[in-house]
């Protein structure tokens, strides 16, 4: 059990509206005499209404404050935008969400519970994911010497205790498990249960929130200067939040960006996740388009290695990792040239890349057309740049005849 002083401590309770956070709320105000203040960390992934409720919910459990820490713009200016730059999917897949979300939510808790004085902050993470390690890593190195609270963890509540717990002291909200389990975010949206649990199957369509409803092919046309998206079909943003949920408005009615992660979690068990994330694949795709038109090969090389640890720190909780400003720092330097606009086509669960628009294109040179003429060199530079470049392995055949011919039987 928590340990708590007789004079009544400040703690902070990192607050989503959920059943673990209610519980939490309620539980440390009645049983444990705290000063709790109710703190919802939104990432774009909660409506007007839904913080409106959250308010409601959290004074009515016990909560003496409630507030909500929008950190969206934050959240894009300080991630989301590297994301984009190094085109970031983990193994290859996934967009990184709820991952990069959660350092984000446990900063701007860290320095609210600061702001305010807070003794102690809580969260409703349990003992076997991946958030009890963000959480808790986060506050360790942002809010030193404030406690960190974890009933669900610590007392390993079952869910059907809390219902009854909150039941019991006149909390009549539903909070029945549901098949599946949503995390909604500017990032994507993930979906855990069901069917995810039995690895031989899928995700029916009903599981999805946002239904295809749109069955015509159509293009869109997403700008980018320097490597963030500036314009949607035409349309100017200066609010790169705001592009990026119009993308998501246009795409997500086609099915867009649904796809199945596996991967590590931190603590080392295997986890398995659906998701949906049509602004976030169609933005990165084009962007990963543009950059073929636009940088060197060495350039994509090296961004694509750093960029997959990037990810993958982001995953594992390494965001304050001091070499995380050092990536950041490579990953802008090679956007300088990363201008103009991508056509892609929109089709039901699926996208084409059209054409390129860019005043930086590298395809577009004086030196020679690929396939069909060169400008820049003879016929003669050609045959000599093949020999010399041929001269490895001929120097080692010559030296290793029986190598030679044996690769000439086998050939």
């Amino acid at each position: 059990m928590i340990d708590m002083e007789e004079k009544k401590k400040k703690v902070v309770v990192a607050y989503s509206g959920g059943l673990d956070t209610s519980f939490t709320v309620m539980y440390l105000a009645k049983e444990k005499g705290c000063e709790v203040y109710a703190a919802c960390a939104d990432t774009g992934g909660f409506s007007p209404a839904q913080l409106k409720d959250n308010e409601q919910r959290a004074l009515q459990l016990g909560a003496k404050e409630y507030v909500t820490l929008d950190v969206t713009k934050e959240y894009y200016d300080k991630s989301l935008r590297y994301m984009v730059y190094g085109n970031v999917l983990r193994n290859g897949t996934y967009p990184v969400s709820v991952s990069s979300e959660r350092i984000f939510q446990a900063i701007a808790i860290a320095r609210y519970a600061k702001q305010i004085g807070a003794d102690a902050i809580a969260h409703g993470s349990t003992g076997a994911g991946n958030d009890q390690v963000r959480f808790d890593m986060t506050f360790l190195v942002m809010a030193p010497g404030i406690e960190i609270i974890t009933l669900t963890r610590d007392m390993a509540l079952t869910r059907q205790f809390e219902v009854d717990y909150l039941n019991a002291h006149g909390f009549k909200a539903d909070f029945a498990k549901l098949k599946y389990s949503y995390n909604v975010g500017l990032w994507g949206t993930s979906i855990c249960g069901g069917e995810i649990l039995d690895s031989r199957q899928g995700l029916p369509e009903s599981a999805y929130l946002k239904q295809v409803t749109e069955s015509e092919p159509r293009t869109i046309e997403i700008g980018f200067e320097k490597g963030e998206i500036c314009s949607v079909d035409g349309e100017v943003f200066h609010d790169k939040v705001a592009a990026i949920q119009k993308v998501e408005s246009i795409a997500a009615p086609y099915g867009i960006g649904r796809d199945m992660h596996v991967g590590d979690t931190i603590i080392g068990i295997k986890g398995r996740v659906g998701f949906e994330a049509a602004a976030p694949m169609l933005i990165m795709a084009a962007h990963k388009f543009l950059e073929k038109f636009t940088l060197s090969k060495w350039q994509q090389y090296w961004k694509d290695q750093v960029a997959n640890w990037y990810g993958m720190f982001l995953h594992e909780s390494q965001y304050l990792e001091p070499v995380m400003r050092d990536i950041e720092a490579m990953l802008e330097s090679s956007q300088r040239n990363v201008n103009g606009k991508v056509t892609m086509k929109l089709m039901p669960h699926c996208f084409e890349t059209v054409g390129v628009d860019s005043p930086d294109d590298l395809v577009k040179t004086k030196f020679g057309e690929y396939g069909e003429m060169q400008k820049g060199w003879t016929s003669e530079d050609a045959k000599g740049f093949i020999k010399v470049s041929s001269t490895a392995m001929r120097v080692y055949y010559a030296a290793h005849k029986e190598e030679g011919e044996k690769l000439e039987k086998e050939l």
